[in-house]
């Protein structure tokens, strides 16, 4: 279920145009070549959350937007707009039903040459499709 969500999130975020508008690439880690501005889905970890009858899983998927510029507020809009969408993922996925999506953290911080990051964490409870 970890590699479905990770897709499914992946092209969830593709189809909000706004982001995609905003962004040269959205896709997994290894990105670091493509120009800024770009989305990457950079870690996900995935533990047992199944009930009696349905298998389940707990995934937490970690997303970094890199951005330049100079204002510390450069990206705040797109990140709150990435957690809307993320969090928006709807329910009924191929294979799985998202049971619950929680924001867990976020963190701002300024890298050599201007650039800019903006790593956010979420959590997704999932039952897999009867």
């Amino acid at each position: 279920m970890e590699t479905q969500l990770r897709a499914a999130l992946l092209d969830h975020l593709r189809a909000d145009p706004a982001i995609a508008s905003a962004l040269n690439i959205i896709d997994e880690a290894e990105v670091e070549r493509a120009s800024a501005p770009w989305l990457a889905l950079v870690a996900s970890a995935s533990a047992d959350w199944s009930t009696k009858t349905l298998a389940g899983r707990e995934v937490r998927v970690a997303l970094e937007l890199r951005l330049h510029g100079d204002d510390p507020a450069t990206g705040a809009q797109l990140a709150e707009r990435l957690d809307e969408r993320a969090l928006a993922l709807p329910a009924e996925q191929s294979g799985f039903h998202v049971v619950s999506a929680s924001f867990l953290r976020g963190r701002a911080e300024r890298r050599p040459r201007n650039a800019r990051a903006h790593l956010r964490e979420y959590r997704f409870r999932l039952l897999a499709s009867e």
